[in-house]
């Protein structure tokens, strides 16, 4: 038992760099996993590793799922390559008896109809990597201010990182006096200061550097923004480099708003087919990392630039160079988490990662499925290089506290109520506010692991 639930039976298909990741996660919370890949190799990198079993074969064949269990689990996830193998899996893994199944659907034809798909092959879940990338990154340039933007109670609640820069309105403002200062609505759940994580009180008093994690409404954020005066201009105009599927969801996304984009990639085959289906950008078969086509495209006059080759190198040395030109927005995407926190110090803090996205949305999904019964999990995203968790849950009628000020409660240490969402109406919690059945409630702490609002009592 982990923090009083079952530790659940997975079974893993896949050890490439979204599988590797989710393992990681799941071992780490305590469940038994059974991983399964082609590669030898990739295999026993994982067994290694963490504290997994692992068989070396097709996990779309029958016997081989039955070897690993597929018949007495919790749980099957399918995160391959290859889309078709993953629903065929899933379709196997369903005949012999799994209880719940994940498949990774990449392919953009398909995104049209994972409804069906997912209702019709009864699925549990279908997950996009780059589709879910590409909202986060649409998120970020929505609202340029911040360096990463997470989302609440259906897009109705803000979780925004701002950093605390030199000669900063926020410099030497006590929390407490926060709202009055600024004349708004906000909440700061969680702060980094160097390498340390608090989870502050109204007596915390902001310093250069901090980087702030705040809940909000999107108006409430936006005239915070203003008024403390690091508020920047929406963007009109991105340059992507990299025409992968990140790049195709994104552009869809941003044209949509009236952002124009240009995508620059240096694959041929490649331009013609995004030419095809993103009529409203502009697509050039180039390469990307030279800096006379950079130039050349005008990448000192847009408002943003994406980085998202396939190499984390050329990603980062992109970046740099957009930064140097003064683009106002700069994001990048990584594949290898070991390098991220090595970004911030060059200069790089607005950083995407496929597969950590991904590995969230499954560690939610698993958590709502081991928690008991109280509240559901809505949300769950590692923030503050994933020493902290921001949770959403549903309360339910059962939840033991309902109707208590909040100020009354025993909660754990480094914990806080960092929003309540009733109907349409966010509620920036005090000791006097409560929480209702059928509120959304945002907890941020630094204990890992909780699956129910019942576990936020000390």
């Amino acid at each position: 038992m982990f923090n009083g639930r079952k530790n659940m039976e997975i079974v893993v298909i896949g050890c490439g760099k979204v599988g590797k990741t989710l393992v990681e996660h799941l071992a780490i919370e305590g469940h038994n996993v059974v991983v399964i890949d082609i590669n030898q190799k990739n295999v026993e990198e994982i067994v290694n590793t963490y504290d997994v079993m692992g068989i070396c074969g097709n996990g779309a064949i029958h016997d081989i799922q039955l070897e690993a269990g597929v018949n007495k689990a919790d749980l099957f996830i399918s995160v391959t390559s290859s889309d078709e193998i993953n629903l065929i899996s899933c379709l196997i893994a369903r005949k012999i008896g799994a209880k719940n199944l994940i498949a990774r659907v990449r392919n953009p034809d398909y995104a049209s109809q994972i409804s069906f798909m997912r209702d019709g092959l009864g699925i549990s879940l279908m997950i996009n990597p780059e589709k879910a990338a590409a909202d986060e990154i649409a998120r970020i340039l929505r609202f340029p201010s911040a360096l990463k933007v997470d989302t609440f109670a259906k897009g109705l609640v803000d979780l925004a990182e701002i950093k605390v820069r030199p000669g900063s309105k926020l410099v030497g403002v006590s929390l407490s006096d926060l709202n009055r200062k600024f004349k708004t609505s906000v909440l700061v759940c969680a702060l980094q200061r160097q390498q340390k994580v608090y989870i502050p009180d109204g007596r915390f008093t902001l310093e250069e550097g901090d980087k702030v994690h705040i809940t909000a409404s999107h108006k409430d954020l936006e005239k915070f923004m203003i008024s403390a005066g690091i508020y920047e201009r929406k963007i009109k105009s991105a340059m992507i480099i990299g025409g992968g599927r990140i790049a195709f969801y994104l552009t869809k996304q941003l044209a949509e708003i009236g952002i124009k984009v240009k995508i620059i990639d240096n694959n041929e085959k490649n331009c013609e087919k995004l030419s095809a289906l993103l009529p409203k950008a502009e697509v050039v078969c180039a390469d990307g990392t030279d800096q006379d086509v950079l130039l050349e495209e005008g990448i000192e006059y847009m408002d943003a630039c994406v980085s998202m080759t396939g190499i984390d190198e050329e990603n980062v040395i992109i970046s740099l160079y957009a930064s140097k030109c003064n683009v106002p927005k700069v994001i990048t995407k990584v594949n290898r988490l070991s390098i991220i926190n090595m970004l911030e110090s060059i200069g790089i803090e607005s950083v995407i990662s496929p597969k950590d996205i991904t590995a969230n949305q499954i560690v939610r999904y698993v958590r709502a499925k081991a928690n008991k019964g109280d509240s559901g999990i809505e949300t769950l995203y590692k923030i503050v290089d994933k020493k902290a968790e921001a949770i959403e849950f549903i309360a339910n009628k059962n939840v033991s506290f309902l109707g208590i000020p909040l100020k009354k409660l025993k909660t754990k240490d480094n914990l806080l109520v960092a929003g309540i969402m009733r109907g349409n109406k966010l509620i920036v919690p005090s000791g006097d506010d409560f929480i209702k059945a059928g509120d959304s409630v945002i907890i941020v702490t630094t204990n890992s692991f909780l699956t129910s609002l019942e576990d936020i009592l000390a």
